[in-house]
């Protein structure tokens, strides 16, 4: 996911893309039970564990109060994706957390996604920092480095009998990782600390597929060039995943156009690994959200209950329709995300305020939304 500050300033110009109108919020009932029948229909759930130890609350869509793991699953979610930071400042989103927020899912029935972003925060086209304890290593320490931690993760959660069914190696790489040393101008040193990723992986998780992350989901000239690199320099990788946000990444036929090229190119199944849509633009809390205003949304899918289920029941269709069965689903980025007091954007600041709270999947009332029964249902 980007930060609001390095993707802001684009919002408007993708953001009034208009859709064929048969694509329009009337065209999906939120509880219609025909759908593409997607293999990945998942919920990103990073910020879940501290929310639940700040207070945070899940309710179904009746009122009932519930756990959120069990909620998603109800409604047919079939994967949960989960960061993993080096060593935050705030203690979160680390092994830690990992390890039981695992074991739920599994009881659940859900199967996890690890999001390996190789910093102490925030890794995404704008900023890949290295972790603290990193800072001082060269390459072959930083390769060390990224395989010692890859494999302790992956692997602890298969001791525990609870394997990672996927595992990014890296969050949104458009420019490279761990900076300066693996950026895009480094294109070998960038292909070496990805095979070190991968190969601690394989060594103690073998059935864990790879997936290469960036964003942009609609840029076709990023995504060639970026994985013809990476095909190059001989990074091995089972799926292609790409962030899409709709107000940010162009309208929806440059990702299905993007999609189909380089699922046949690279012959990999392709995932659209975060997404998201506003159910209202208001706050409900003291930060501005990151989607906030009518002209930042898409043509015909208002800022409303209806309109998200109708953009996520769209985006499905898309992927859904990615030729020879390649298109293995979507993500809904931070969709337990809600404004509880404590769990904001900053690690290092506990009043830091949420931006993503109009875009969770649960409401301001804490009921869970018509889009996460539109997603279990794809």
């Amino acid at each position: 996911m980007q930060r609001r500050t390095f993707l802001k300033a684009a919002a408007t110009t993708a953001g009034a893309a208009a859709l064929p109108l048969a694509l329009s919020p009337a065209a999906f009932a939120a509880d219609d039970p025909q759908g593409p029948k997607l293999r990945f229909r998942g919920v990103d759930l990073s910020s879940l564990p501290k929310s639940e130890a700040l207070g945070g609350v899940y309710r179904h869509p009746d009122g009932r109060r519930g756990d959120a793991v069990r909620i998603l699953a109800e409604a047919g979610v079939t994967h949960a994706r989960a960061k993993v930071w080096v060593d935050p400042a705030d203690g979160w989103n680390t092994k830690r957390q990992l390890l039981p927020l695992a074991r739920r899912l599994h009881r659940a029935g859900i199967r996890l996604l690890v999001d390996f972003h190789y910093s102490d925060t925030w890794a995404d086209p704008g900023k890949q920092f290295k972790p603290a304890a990193w800072a001082g290593y060269d390459l072959d320490g930083l390769k060390r480095a990224v395989f010692d931690h890859t494999a302790d993760v992956l692997g602890s959660l298969a001791r525990q009998g609870t394997p990672a069914a996927m595992a990014q190696i890296g969050n949104e790489l458009n420019g490279g990782m761990l900076w300066p040393d693996g950026d895009w101008n480094h294109w070998s040193q960038l292909a070496d600390l990805l095979k070190s990723g991968v190969s601690a992986a394989r060594s103690v998780s073998p059935r864990t597929r790879i997936v290469l992350h960036l964003a942009n989901g609609g840029d076709n000239g990023l995504y060639r060039w970026w994985f013809d690199n990476a095909v190059r320099y001989e990074v091995p990788f089972d799926v292609i995943g790409a962030s899409y946000y709709p107000y940010w990444h162009g309208p929806l036929s440059g990702l299905a156009a993007n999609l189909a090229d380089v699922s046949a190119r690279y012959g990999k199944d392709v995932l659209v690994a975060e997404t998201g849509y506003p159910f209202r633009l208001d706050s409900e809390d003291a930060l501005a959200n990151m989607v906030d205003s009518a002209d930042e949304l898409v043509a015909g899918f208002p800022a409303t209950p209806e309109g998200q289920a109708a953009w996520v029941r769209t985006l499905a269709e898309t992927v859904a329709a990615v030729p020879g069965g390649r298109g293995l689903g979507l993500c809904y980025w931070e969709g337990t995300w809600t404004a509880v007091p404590g769990n904001g954007w900053d690690p290092a600041d506990p009043a830091s305020g949420n931006a993503w709270e109009n875009q969770a999947l649960f409401g301001y009332d804490d009921r869970a939304l018509p889009a996460l029964r539109t997603l279990g249902r794809c």
